[in-house]
């Protein structure tokens, strides 16, 4: 006898499940990594190279974050420098938004949200935001991918106060980002 065929039918809890399942059904998958990227490291490089071949187009979505400082960039500055910094990944595109990740995930037809983890505090607070982002933005699941390496916990926040004085962060962000905080960019 087929077991199989003795099993009821798949049963949706909830709109996570319907998200994931149109996520399998479709031919292309779309994420979306959003950040402030104030300004973006090896550690955010990282993570885009990780996600990048995992899907058929990645989005670094660049946005505000007003819980943070207003930053030493301007988002068209930062957005610019990732698309240098990412030039490489031919299915990565880099745009700006405003306002809730989850619209902005939902405008650009993205299937699921990339975020990256440093540690186990990055890990509880990504933890909520993807609750939150599920229950907000009709089931988007979150994808998150941990920070290996020499870079794992590089932070902007750091970079930020060390280029401010002067410092040196060359060894912890692209060479277009060096350059631009060596000339006293920001």
């Amino acid at each position: 006898m087929d077991r199989q065929a003795n099993l009821p039918p798949r049963q949706t809890l909830d709109n996570r499940s319907s998200k994931i399942d149109k996520v399998s059904e479709r031919t292309m998958a779309v994420a979306l990594y959003p950040g402030s990227f104030d300004p973006i490291h090896n550690g955010h490089l990282s993570v885009i190279e990780i996600a990048a071949p995992l899907f058929d187009q990645l989005i670094v979505a660049v946005g505000h974050n007003p819980a943070k400082p207003s930053g030493m960039l301007t988002g068209p500055e930062r957005a610019d420098m990732i698309t240098t910094s990412v030039a490489h990944l031919p299915n990565v595109r880099v745009e700006l938004f405003t306002g809730l990740v989850t619209v902005a995930a939902n405008d650009h037809g993205a299937d699921c949200l990339v975020k990256g983890i440093r540690s186990a505090s990055d890990l509880d607070a990504e933890m909520l935001q993807a609750n939150m982002n599920a229950e907000s933005g009709n089931g988007i699941p979150t994808v998150f991918i941990p920070g290996i390496g020499p870079h794992a916990l590089v932070s902007s926040r750091y970079i930020r106060e060390i280029a401010a004085r002067g410092g040196n962060v060359a060894s912890v962000v692209p060479e277009v980002v060096a350059k631009r905080l060596a000339d006293g960019g920001g």
